[in-house]
């Protein structure tokens, strides 16, 4: 094993410490998410030789069909790191540990329909339903507000439409539409600005209503997105910078990575 560690080549020019780091690797980061359609791993370390003193030359992934936590569907995500420290000893045992935390370049797809299935998950629903807050329940006679039926629509320009239901406990059902401008704060925080309320459609005794709880849900919303929430356990998520392109949603950015977690 020894001798395949410090340079031999498979007939196709692969060296085989590379070919045993990527399927380490591959099963170690496939353990990551709940479910997976595919993840790729290129790990580059030549000659093998560094392998025997932790040191690989490059790490990258990608991963397409991919659930996190149970709920939240990533159409695509890759990330690329430099130069990484890891154990050769855990390579061994079949795992992948780093000896220091890293960054890489990393990208995130997400498509329009795994946004709308995110708004059915218990973690989201639970900051939208039954909401005891001054400026909702003056609007319901004291009652608690939930705001149901969420859906998204993908605009360009990085802007996106929004429409919902508010439930006021009475019975009543408001409509609710409008248009958002998505940006990102702190590096870590989705921000939802500009909201441009669409009442041509909500009838006409609704109207006042849903203007304000159109911009309630705003509110709620723009507090509600922090990555750092969704994070996996040792990775955190930093973005540079967001785009809408036809039905999906692109963040580009890095992430901080302390340890690889050995489950989703």
């Amino acid at each position: 094993m020894f001798g395949g560690l410090t340079g031999l080549t498979d007939p196709k020019g692969t060296d085989w410490g590379e070919r045993m780091l990527n399927t380490v690797a591959s099963q170690t980061i496939r353990h990551l998410f709940t479910q997976s359609e595919s993840v790729e791993v290129f790990v580059r370390c030549y000659p093998s030789s560094k392998l025997l003193q932790g040191s690989i030359d490059s790490f990258k992934m990608s991963g397409r069909g991919l659930v996190i936590r149970k709920d939240f569907a990533v159409e695509e995500m890759s990330f690329e790191t430099d130069a990484v420290a890891i154990d050769f000893g855990s390579v061994l045992s079949g795992k992948l540990t780093l000896k220091q935390p890293t960054q890489a370049i990393a990208q995130v797809i997400l498509s329009e329909a795994g946004i709308n299935n995110a708004f059915k998950a218990d973690l989201v629903k639970k900051r939208l339903l039954n909401l005891t807050l001054p400026a909702l329940t003056a609007l319901s006679d004291g009652k608690p507000v939930s705001f149901t039926e969420v859906q998204v629509e993908l605009l360009p320009e990085t802007r996106l439409r929004i429409s919902a239901k508010a439930d006021l406990n009475n019975g009543e059902l408001v409509p609710l539409s409008m248009i958002l401008t998505i940006g990102i704060e702190r590096r870590r925080r989705i921000s939802f600005k500009d909201p441009k309320i669409e009442l041509d459609l909500v009838p006409e005794a609704q109207k006042e209503i849903s203007q304000t709880l159109s911009v309630a849900l705003v509110e709620i919303l723009d507090n509600m997105v922090d990555l750092d929430r969704f994070d996996l356990d040792g990775v955190k998520m930093r973005l540079n910078r967001l785009e809408t392109e036809g039905q999906k949603l692109i963040f580009s950015g890095y992430a901080e990575i302390e340890r690889i977690p050995h489950s989703s």
